[in-house]
């Protein structure tokens, strides 16, 4: 019996077309389940949709603002009628806004709790509704937080958002595990998706320095997490925040770490696939996979941080 086997199964993944979504869709598919890749970005969520049915597994794309009830209920009603029913739903979208917060907007601060957390509570409600309309197995359930919940690396509105996201996701796995549905969520770091194309060779060299395992943290780092909340395997693991991390918030000494062997993964090997995703996107990358044009306000502000 393999526990870690999804064969069957139907699943849904919010902010799919590429990075951490693509990366979580890509792993269900491969374990055996049916995913619907989910996304404002119809062109290269349809690319990623057709990448997964190549895998011999069903897919459809549904575009949907999570941030809107009636097209939330409506996305997990086009899965479910596509595919029969809902095993899994991992959510997954989110957004965010550079800046200090002394002169932070409301409205950036809205747009980013309504992505971030708003939206991701309506996900998990309708999948929870719908879980319970089908039958006893229930389902499972699992967010994207980060490690930002634990650590001050961004500002007020993305640390809280993501904050929420951690005790959000305990409430309603003590909430729903009377209907057998289990709610976890994993807590990625700096990861080289799209919002990082523009992130600085300087700054990449930086977080290898201060991450125990000696690499920048990669969308595939993430399959085996997704699969494991996924599958038979968590059945008895609820209101779990998983932290994927490589050990980057155990440092808190002031000088690098030392290494004594060769990181599991190169340079090069970092950044397979986010020139996977730019390439979908249609976007251009230098050899390094980086493109500052992509998100000039991350590369600005770490230019002005590391006195670049």
């Amino acid at each position: 019996m393999n526990l870690f086997d999804l064969t069957g199964k139907k699943a849904l993944v919010t902010g799919a077309a590429v990075g951490i979504g693509r990366g979580y869709a890509v792993a269900l598919a491969q374990a055996g389940a049916d995913v619907a890749v989910v996304d404002l970005d119809e062109k290269t969520g349809r690319k990623t949709a057709e990448e997964i049915r190549s895998f011999g597994r069903n897919s459809l794309f549904v575009r949907c603002d999570v941030t809107k009830k009636e097209q939330v209920d409506a996305m997990v009603a086009a899965v479910v009628e596509t595919f029969g029913r809902l095993d899994i739903g991992v959510n997954n979208a989110g957004i965010g806004i550079l800046g200090g917060d002394e002169n932070f907007s409301l409205d950036d601060w809205n747009k980013v709790i309504g992505v971030n957390l708003t939206g991701m509570y309506l996900c998990a409600q309708a999948e929870a509704r719908q879980f319970m309309k089908q039958n006893p197995v229930g389902g499972k359930i699992i967010n994207t937080a980060s490690m930002s919940a634990r650590i001050c690396n961004c500002n007020a509105s993305y640390n809280a958002s993501k904050g929420g996201v951690v005790e959000m996701t305990r409430m309603l796995a003590a909430e729903w595990g009377a209907y057998n549905i289990n709610v976890n969520c994993i807590s990625p770091s700096y990861i080289l998706s799209p919002m990082h194309a523009s992130t600085p060779l300087e700054v990449r060299a930086r977080i290898r320095e201060l991450t125990p395992l000696g690499y920048v943290q990669r969308p595939e780092d993430l399959y085996g997490p997704v699969v494991f909340l996924a599958s038979e395997a968590s059945n008895y693991v609820t209101g779990l925040d998983l932290l994927v991390d490589g050990g980057h918030t155990l440092n808190a000494w002031l000088t690098p770490l030392g290494r004594t062997a060769l990181p599991r993964v190169s340079p090069e090997q970092e950044t397979v696939q986010l020139k996977h995703d730019l390439t979908a996107m249609e976007l251009p990358f230098d050899e390094n996979g980086i493109n500052e044009s992509l998100h000039p306000e991350i590369a600005d502000a770490f230019k002005t941080a590391f006195g670049l």
